[in-house]
């Protein structure tokens, strides 16, 4: 399992399928740290510039991020949840994708793409509108 949070949360909301379509958009774009697009995103500015085309706002920080929305178990994740790396969730973020995968910048790539989940995310949030 890992991570805190509620493993009867509800699906994510629509928010959730327009965010990942917007990520997926940016696929081979390049991390810039502190960038939030158009032609650069470190790894929460994309995901809070896909959330915000989705309606969302969303703070410039994973660690805000994460601790801004309602968590979910990381054996509970689905596609468009965001999970999260690091002491107080302070290193990275990125989209869960689905089958074991995740949407992120930066990470082991860099730039944004699809991979494997890597090392030891600490948790996991959900946006259920």
């Amino acid at each position: 399992s890992g991570g805190d949070g509620d493993p009867n949360l509800g699906p994510p909301g629509p928010a959730a399928a327009r965010a990942l379509a917007f990520a997926e958009a940016q696929m081979g774009k390049t991390y810039v740290y502190a960038a939030a697009g158009p032609d650069h995103f470190d790894c929460s500015g994309l995901t809070m510039a896909a959330y915000r085309s989705a309606g969302v706002s969303l703070p410039h920080y994973s660690g805000a991020q994460y601790a801004a929305l309602p968590h979910v178990p990381l054996d509970h994740v689905m596609p468009g949840d965001l999970i999260f790396w690091g002491a107080g969730a302070s290193v990275h973020v990125a989209f869960y994708y689905g089958n074991a995968r995740i949407l992120e910048s930066g990470g082991s790539g860099h730039g944004v793409q699809v991979g494997p989940i890597w090392g030891h995310p600490m948790g996991a949030a959900r946006i259920l509108h």
